[in-house]
């Protein structure tokens, strides 16, 4: 390429204003640097405050889901302020603004759920009504499924709020990502990683996807340098599944595409939101056709509900 920015006209990197997403802002921005061997001052990291981030008091399911973090970041890009914006995919909505992509990932991180108590403990230390903090209706369907004896509360906020609460007393629990507290190098939080098998974790959790504008070629060829395979692989499964069944943050679900070789795995599920009954699914193909996949396993779970279960969706 010759066209790359420079200190003069640097590369604009949109991303909302947490320790996560500057690490994750920042992350894109090395992996252009070392693709092109660019220096630093040929990218700016631009930060863009998201409605998410400015209501703290309500859970996100209350006010819009999961839009609430990448709106105000999409405008800017629209505009031409920006030039790529940097998310985590799990809090995608799985279609795009007209003009705007996904392309793009980085390699995937651990995509597990962390369980969080003070002392390390876990679930099954829990003594019957105590306390869990989570701003996530599937984790709080997915606890209530496995141990409906718990009190679960509203718990959002960074992972410093979420630690002071937790010594505050206001719970005994709370759950994170694994791919945050890794990419944040949280080695001193104590943790559990959620076995696969007792949690799956939030469509897409884990990735990070680069957004930009679908006219603009200079950038997809720099962001096609970064591009891991794979992981586009898995989330072409994740989010057509997550698409088909029209979920947001006001739907309880959950899955993982997984790789084996040329196989491609998938496990899904969709739970009530009081977690009395979930809906599982799975199925494998070959890795290039993870879309057709998660469109069929959606698809097979819409068949297979009961009347109501899917109230949600009118």
């Amino acid at each position: 390429m010759t066209d790359l920015p420079t200190s003069a006209a640097p590369l604009r990197i949109g991303t909302r204003g947490s320790l996560l997403a500057l690490a994750q802002a920042h992350e894109t921005r090395d992996r252009l640097m070392a693709a092109f061997d660019l220096r630093r001052d040929a990218f700016e990291v631009v930060v863009i405050k998201t409605t998410g981030d400015r209501v703290q008091d309500r859970s996100l399911s209350e006010i819009g889901g999961k839009g609430l973090f990448t709106r105000e970041i999409e405008d800017a890009l629209l505009s031409g302020d920006i030039d790529i914006a940097v998310h985590s995919m799990k809090d995608m909505p799985t279609l795009q603004p007209d003009g705007l992509l996904i392309d793009a990932y980085l390699p995937r991180e651990d995509p597990r759920d962390a369980f969080i108590t003070l002392d390390g403990g876990s679930i099954a230390d829990l003594p019957r009504g105590a306390t869990v903090g989570t701003s996530s209706l599937r984790r709080r369907a997915q606890l209530m499924h496995r141990r409906p004896d718990l009190n679960v509360v509203e718990f959002r906020g960074n992972l410093q709020t979420r630690m002071t609460k937790l010594r505050d007393g206001v719970a005994q629990a709370t759950f994170l990502a694994m791919a945050g507290l890794i990419r944040l190098g949280m080695d001193e939080v104590p943790r559990r990683p959620m076995d696969l098998s007792d949690m799956l974790p939030a469509l897409a959790q884990g990735a990070i996807g680069i957004e930009r504008r679908a006219d603009d070629a200079r950038t997809a060829e720099m962001l096609a340098a970064v591009h891991d395979r794979e992981t586009g692989l898995r989330l072409d499964c994740e989010r057509a599944f997550l698409l088909t069944l029209d979920g947001s943050c006001q739907t309880p679900i959950a899955g993982l595409a997984e790789l084996d070789g040329g196989t491609l795995r998938f496990r899904g599920e969709i739970l009530r939101p009081d977690g009395s009954e979930v809906l599982a699914t799975s199925g494998d193909c070959p890795a290039e056709e993870g879309a057709a996949l998660g469109t069929r396993m959606a698809q097979d779970l819409l068949d297979r509900a009961p009347d109501g279960f899917f109230d949600w969706r009118s």
